[in-house]
């Protein structure tokens, strides 16, 4: 078991010996085995790894999220303060209002019969239950200001399918903030997006997080994302932490094999000229967030 040696004074998220056993047709699946780590104010902690580490279980059992009755957790999981494996009551108040998700695939996370003003609408009448229609709407295409949808008065009444990719991820990441949290949880929130896109989102979730002071538990398979955004990331195999660190230290000096294949597998750019490498020369890649 691989701990997270940070302090947790002020933590919004303190997980400590966390385990997670899943009752399978094949029998108990121990899926998370003993990870430790805390998310603190206005920073990122990423957990990577190959599909099946791991990493997003842990996230979804942080939010109790699995299955009842299929997921069995023990150890700590604090969410501002409050454990959430001793008290699932705890979860359900913490979720939407001081922990939000963000889902994986903004093809099919959203209502497509709904529209986006009625699906954001309803996010901020939760966190905000005297809300009338109309203050939804102003607070609603506010957020949709805010995370860069152009013309947002006149897209309230659209419908998921008339937007891109990268912007369903966008209102996503609006429902989301939608309930003023504190701790943003990021499920592969890039993953079904192309490069291009990827990297408006991510810069928009970082521009968002030094405006606000969100925390942020970050979940990908990409060291490539990982290294832009993060404070400090934890590389996940077989359900546990084989190696945890600051980011430029974790991308510059790995101590563990797996982590070396995560870096071996992050795309770099060639020559654009093979027959004339001198003249065409990549640009060094860019460094981690602690370098910044």
């Amino acid at each position: 078991m691989t701990r997270d040696t940070s302090p947790a004074s002020g933590a919004l998220l303190e997980v400590e010996d966390l385990q997670i056993e899943l009752v399978t047709h094949r029998g108990v699946v121990r899926a998370v085995d003993g990870v430790s780590f805390t998310v603190a104010r206005g920073e990122t902690v990423t957990l990577i790894g190959e599909s099946g580490s791991g990493k997003s279980t842990t996230a979804m059992g942080v939010l109790r999220l699995l299955p009842e009755g299929l997921a069995v957790l023990s150890g700590t999981v604090r969410i501002g303060g409050e454990d959430v494996v001793t008290d699932p009551g705890a979860a359900r108040r913490a979720r939407g209002r001081t922990v939000s998700l963000i889902p994986q695939d903004p093809m099919t996370a959203l209502s497509p019969v709904h529209t986006i003003g009625r699906q954001l609408g309803e996010a901020l009448r939760l966190r905000h239950p005297g809300l009338s229609r109309a203050e939804a709407r102003e607070r609603g295409t506010h957020l949709l200001d805010q995370v860069r949808i152009s013309r947002p008065e006149t897209r309230w009444k659209a419908y998921p399918h008339q937007f891109s990719g990268g912007m369903l991820q966008r209102i996503l990441i609006a429902v989301a903030l939608a309930a003023e949290p504190q701790l943003l949880v990021a499920d592969e929130p890039t993953s079904a997006l192309d490069a291009t896109v990827q990297a408006s989102v991510l810069d928009l979730m970082m521009d968002l997080q030094e405006r606000t002071g969100v925390g942020m538990l970050m979940i990908t398979h990409d060291l490539g994302v990982a290294r832009l955004v993060s404070d400090r990331i934890h590389v996940m195999k077989e359900g546990g932490f084989v190696e945890s660190g600051p980011a430029q230290r974790i991308v510059e000096r790995p101590a563990h094999p797996y982590t070396g294949k995560l870096l071996a597998a992050v795309p770099s750019l060639g020559p654009w000229d093979e027959d004339r490498p001198d003249d065409h020369t990549a640009q060094p890649e860019q460094e981690g967030r602690a370098a910044r």
